[in-house]
């Protein structure tokens, strides 16, 4: 292909990939897939190659790969839809469901489509299944090892879930993309043939190569290491990062990190690789395809049983949303020794869920993003791992039984710097019936770090009424508690 005929390929993937995340969202029943577009969407190559994925949760980058190797040592058949979302098998915490397809063409096999969406509820001990306190991965809710999604098996998860209305239309929903994937997928080998598409898979793999790896190889080349922390309620976990560069490689070791941990933090490997995808893709070549072979130069490795590579029967529910984006900090940290990097952002998706026997709900809330050489951080976003949005107050208040008392910018808790810090929020909710709480959070006790002589952050606050919670909480509410919940500022980027 040419160049022109390149960025045609490239258009026409990406479109699809596109048309199937906006179908989702706009099909959807439950708020957090319709509202947050908590979802991500991509097609692959019949070797199980990730060739594009629609521009939305960086956490799945790493993950959907693994998701579709798994359904492919299956014995898959024309028109098969197959779902799972066990994190030790293709999977990242148990509410991401991920439903694989295969997509013929006249009998033959000429790629995949992969739609993951955040389910509000999928059993568990805690409603909304993301428990503060949970221990092993059997009290986070159903797991689902692969298996051929049809009506029983709709059923019998919606049936496992406090919402089964909520779960039975998003997973239909999904469906209904896997079927337009196939649809889109046909109708362009029926305009350029079914070789022209085989060729574009691969041209925009190699492509996205190429960019990234000339990136890379503009880098100089060394051994950059970096630490961070999680914040576990009873103390901090060590993650610790040595990233090398030669060349057009990079290698990220995690040697030296914290061993397993006893709660929830743990994270399987596939959501560490995704969320050095992610660093790579932002210190490289941001506009380079969102393609597997963007990811091709990079190499992770990580202690077995560690925190950063769990082993079954270990929870980890909140590694997916909190360890993942302190490993992204903990990267931006390394990279940052050998190119320019922005301050640190928020650093924590503030996951905040509310439930009973007659409701779940869940969000994540946004923050500060950190200064950089280009400009002041933008305010009051969903930063690294996150590419979500808040629920808009008026469908929460329509849909559960909570109010919003205030939704407010968290003015000055930006880091001041040449170029500052973007500011948190405050969001305060009350319940309107008794249920119960619970938040997975960070960056309360560690400010997010300004970089190149800028200030840090605000670190964030949690509170019940008055009396303020640690960064990972579960507690029992009655109408008319409030939770509060006040995001960490990103760090300042330049001395002020």
């Amino acid at each position: 292909m040419n160049a022109a005929e390149l960025q045609v390929a490239v258009g026409s993937l990406r479109g699809v990939a596109e048309e199937m995340g906006t179908a989702l969202i706009h099909s959807a029943l439950s708020p957090n897939i319709k509202e947050r577009r908590d979802c991500s969407t991509a097609l692959f190559d019949p070797d199980g190659r990730l060739v594009i994925q629609a521009e939305h949760i960086p956490v799945h980058l790493g993950a959907l790969p693994a998701s579709v190797a798994a359904v492919r040592e299956r014995d898959v058949a024309p028109g098969d839809v197959w779902v799972l979302n066990d994190p030790f098998i293709g999977g990242s915490h148990l509410p991401d469901i991920t439903l694989v397809s295969p997509i013929h063409v006249d009998d033959a096999l000429v790629g995949w489509a992969a739609s993951r969406a955040h389910h509000a509820d999928v059993g568990g001990m805690a409603a909304a299944s993301m428990p503060a306190d949970s221990t092993e991965l059997h009290q986070e809710g159903l797991i689902l090892p692969p298996a051929r999604l049809d009506d029983d098996l709709i059923a019998l998860i919606a049936a496992n879930s406090r919402a089964p209305d909520e779960r039975s239309g998003d997973l239909r929903a999904q469906l209904a993309v896997h079927r337009l994937a196939e649809q889109r997928v046909r109708e362009l080998c029926v305009r350029r043939g079914a070789d022209w598409w085989r060729t574009a898979c691969g041209e925009v793999w190699d492509y996205a190569e190429r960019r990234t790896r000339a990136a890379v190889a503009a880098m100089p080349d060394g051994r950059y290491e970096a630490t961070e922390t999680v914040e576990a309620a009873e103390g901090d976990l060590e993650i610790r990062a040595a990233l090398t560069i030669d060349g057009e490689d990079v290698r990220v070791d995690f040697a030296g990190t914290a061993g397993a941990h006893r709660g929830n933090l743990n994270c399987p490997l596939a959501v560490t690789v995704s969320a050095c995808c992610f660093v790579l893709r932002v210190v490289a070549d941001p506009d380079a395809p969102a393609s597997g072979g963007a990811y091709a130069p990079l190499t992770v490795t990580a202690p077995e049983g560690s925190l950063v590579n769990a082993r079954r029967p270990a929870a980890v529910v909140a590694g997916n949303v909190e360890t993942s984006s302190r490993i992204a900090d903990c990267l931006l940290r390394a990279f940052g020794q050998a190119v320019d990097a922005p301050a640190q952002g928020q650093g924590t998706m503030n996951n905040l869920t509310f439930g009973s026997p007659g409701f779940t709900y869940y969000e994540t809330i946004g923050g500060g993003q950190g200064g950089s050489a280009a400009g002041p951080g933008p305010s009051a976003v969903h930063v690294a791992m996150s590419n979500t949005l808040n629920t808009p107050i008026e469908a929460l208040e329509a849909a559960y039984p909570l109010r919003v008392e205030r939704y407010a910018l968290r003015a000055g808790s930006g880091g001041d710097g040449r170029h500052p810090g973007g500011d948190g929020v405050i969001r305060a909710i009350t319940a309107l019936e008794p249920c119960e709480a619970s938040i997975l959070a960070d960056r309360r006790r560690h400010a997010p770090r300004g970089a190149a002589g800028g200030k840090d952050g605000t670190p964030g606050t949690s509170r019940l009424n008055r009396r303020t919670l640690g960064p990972k909480a579960r507690v029992q509410l009655e109408a008319g508690d409030t939770i509060t919940i006040r995001t960490p500022g990103g760090g300042g980027y330049g001395s002020p």
